[in-house]
This record gives structure tokens, C-alpha cells and sequence, in this order.
């Protein structure tokens, strides 16, 4: 009988043993070969010497393609350049010259003492700084403004998108310093147009006094007390000059009403004349003293007024000085100056006495005197026990 007949089932079929004898062939030898080396890092490759040709052939033929392009460029930004810093130094030296031209032709037409004394040195010189400082400053704006312009176009950069950014920031920057746009205009105008200068006694409304610096933005103002303002100028909305032209000095001169009209009149004139002859009064005064007649006419007083032409910002010192003599002249000559209160007229009767009418206090005025106790109502008793 065959032996495969004799076998159970728990033996199993017979490739499973075929198979553990074939295995264990197969993993025995790798045990005793030991653990399997780990792999060892990839090594850089190094380009041959071919590459390298290739590689520098490539790039000497794309700089050869490119190198007129990028002269052209750099030749362009280059002339873009100089074209414009030479425009630059151009204009501003056709200012400069433009500026020195205007103040000699000014100081040459300076013949007269009133011309000499409406644009002096100072003021022409510190004018035409200002005015010269805005002009090269716009000039050098637009000139290097349009030169960077042209260099940015050159290198093919799309300029629509920045000229519109710089336009809305431009509006935006506007409208949020408007005041400082506005006092840099008024700025510009007032010394374009000459309106005052250094030295001049303005009155600009909000102050006034002599004008020590005069700015783009701000007029420095020296007050009478001695104090600084700083007036802005888009604040200044009407302008004062005592300084330009001439002024005129009037001394108002009150008197009693029975004096005699030609003996003041003669009296006035003879100060005026005896004056105008004296240094350093006959400089400041430009024309005759002169009596211009009654300005009001009182029951118990009458006005004289006496006006006189004088050099500019000189009117006060004018005043005061004709005050002095007429008070000398008037007090020589007899004649009364009425001042403050009403001078009584002789042989007029006197005015009454002004308490004459008012009667005595009261005792009854004070409520501690005793005829005001005594007279007080008597407090009803108290009903608290």
C-alpha cells in the first residue's frame, strides 16, 4: 500500500515542507553574511569639461545679444542726466543773474529820498533772496522731476500708474495741509507784489508793528511793547503799510471859545515855520505845517487843527514834538489850552454845588442804630414748653 495513504490529516499536505526546507536554504546563508551595509551618499556631480563649454558658450551668446541694448540704455541715462543737470545749472545761474540785475536797475532808479527811503538795501536784498529761492527751487523741481520721468521711461517702466498715484497723493496731501498751502501762496504773492518788507510798521489786523523777517510761511513782527509776532500769512487779510509813501502828523489844538482866532492862527504858524527850519525836524518834514482851521466849534471850547506831511513811520515823533512847542508858544502868548474838563469862562457864576441837593443820611439807614431797634415790631412769645 502507498505511504501517502498512510498519512492523517495532521500531518499536512506535503509542499508546506518542501517549502520551510527552500526558505530556510534561503535565509541561512544572509545570516551568516552579516548585516547588509547602509547606502553611502550620492556624490555631487561634477560637470565635465563639455558642459562648461556649453554652459560659457550659452552666456557669452546672450551677452552678445544683449550688450547694444544695454549701452543704448546706459548711454540714454547717462545724456538724460547731464542734459538735465546742465539745464539745471543754467537756469539757475539766468535767475541769479536775473535777480542782480533787478536790484542794481532798482537802487540806479533810487535817486529822490523818497524812492531811496521806499526800497532800501536791506529790504531789496532780503526780496530778492525770497523771490529767487522760489523760482530756482520750482526750476530745479521740474527739471529733475522730468529728467527722472524720462529715465524711468527709458528702462520700459509703465509710468501711468505712478503719475496717477502721485496725482491722488498729491490731492490728498493738498487738501490735508491746505493752510500751509495757502500761507505759502500769500507768501509768494506779498513778496512778489512788494506789499512790505524788513523795517516797515504794518498793521496786518491781527498785529502790527515793525517787520523784522519776512518768510514764505510766517512775517516776523516786532510789537511796540517790544514783544515778537508770528503772523501767519494766509491769516493777514488786509495789509497797513505806515511805511511807504509818507505820513501825515495832526496835533488837534483845543481852546476856549473867546480866544482870539488870528492870534492862534499866528501863533501856530510862527511854531510851524520856526520848525520847519530846525535839524533834524526840516528832513522829517516834507512839507509846510500848515493851520487848517476850526475842526469843531464847543459852547465853552473850540478845535484847531494843525496838519503837516512827514517822512514815513516818522508821524508820532512829528506830534509829540509840535505838541511840545505849542504848549511853550500858547503858555508865552497867554492863550489857555483846554484839556480834560470843561474850563469855566470868566465872570460866568459858578456852578452850584452838586451835594447841595442830596439830603442828610438817615439814622433809620442802619438797622443796628437804636432808633432802628427801637422801632422794630416786637417778636410774638414762643408757645414751646
Amino acid at each position: 500500500m502507498d505511504r501517502t495513504s498512510d498519512r492523517t490529516p495532521q500531518d499536512g499536505p506535503p509542499h508546506l515542507e518542501v517549502s520551510a526546507v527552500s526558505l530556510s536554504a534561503a535565509v541561512l546563508p544572509l545570516l551568516a553574511a552579516g548585516p547588509s551595509p547602509s547606502p553611502s551618499p550620492t556624490a555631487p556631480t561634477v560637470p565635465s569639461l563639455k558642459e562648461a563649454h556649453e554652459s560659457a558658450t550659452n552666456a557669452a551668446g546672450w551677452v552678445e545679444e544683449n550688450w547694444s541694448t544695454w549701452l543704448a540704455i546706459g548711454l540714454r541715462v547717462l545724456l538724460i542726466v547731464v542734459i538735465a543737470l546742465v539745464l539745471r545749472a543754467v537756469v539757475r545761474r539766468a535767475i541769479t543773474k536775473l535777480i542782480e540785475r533787478m536790484n542794481r536797475r532798482t537802487g540806479s532808479s533810487t535817486g529822490t529820498a523818497l524812492s531811496g527811503l521806499l526800497v532800501n538795501a536791506e529790504r531789496r536784498r532780503q526780496r530778492s533772496e525770497a523771490i529767487g529761492s522760489v523760482l530756482r527751487s520750482v526750476a530745479s523741481f521740474l527739471i529733475l522731476g522730468t529728467a527722472a520721468l524720462m529715465v524711468l521711461g527709458t528702462f520700459q517702466i509703465n509710468l501711468a500708474p505712478l503719475l496717477a498715484s502721485a496725482g491722488v497723493a498729491g490731492v490728498a496731501i493738498g487738501f490735508g495741509a491746505r493752510n500751509l498751502v495757502t500761507d505759502f501762496l500769500s507768501g509768494v504773492f506779498m513778496i512778489l507784489e512788494d506789499q512790505y518788507g524788513v523795517g516797515d510798521s504794518i498793521d496786518a489786523g491781527v498785529a502790527s508793528g515793525e517787520v523784522i523777517e519776512v518768510g514764505l510761511r510766517v512775517t516776523k513782527l516786532r510789537g511796540v511793547d517790544g514783544e515778537i509776532w508770528y503772523v501767519r500769512n494766509g491769516e493777514v487779510k488786509r495789509i497797513g503799510n505806515l511805511s511807504q509813501g509818507w505820513s501825515t502828523a495832526g496835533v488837534d489844538v483845543t481852546v476856549r471859545s473867546d480866544e482870539d482866532l488870528d492870534k492862534v492862527k499866528e501863533t501856530l504858524s510862527a511854531v510851524g515855520e520856526r520848525m520847519s527850519k530846525e535839524e533834524p525836524w526840516n528832513e522829517m518834514l516834507w512839507g509846510p505845517i500848515e493851520t487848517l482851521g476850526l475842526d469843531s466849534v464847543l459852547l465853552d471850547s473850540m478845535v484847531v487843527r494843525v496838519s503837516a506831511k512827514t517822512m514815513p513811520d516818522k508821524s508820532l515823533t512829528v506830534e509829540r514834538e509840535l505838541r511840545w512847542r505849542i504848549k511853550r508858544a500858547f503858555d508865552a502868548a497867554g492863550i489857555a489850552i483846554v484839556g480834560g474838563a470843561t474850563v469855566p469862562l470868566e465872570g460866568a457864576p459858578a456852578a452850584a454845588d452838586p451835594t447841595a441837593g442830596v439830603a442828610a443820611p438817615s439814622a433809620y439807614a442802619s438797622s443796628v442804630s437804636p432808633q432802628s431797634v427801637a422801632a422794630s415790631p416786637i417778636p410774638p412769645p414762643s408757645t414751646s414748653k
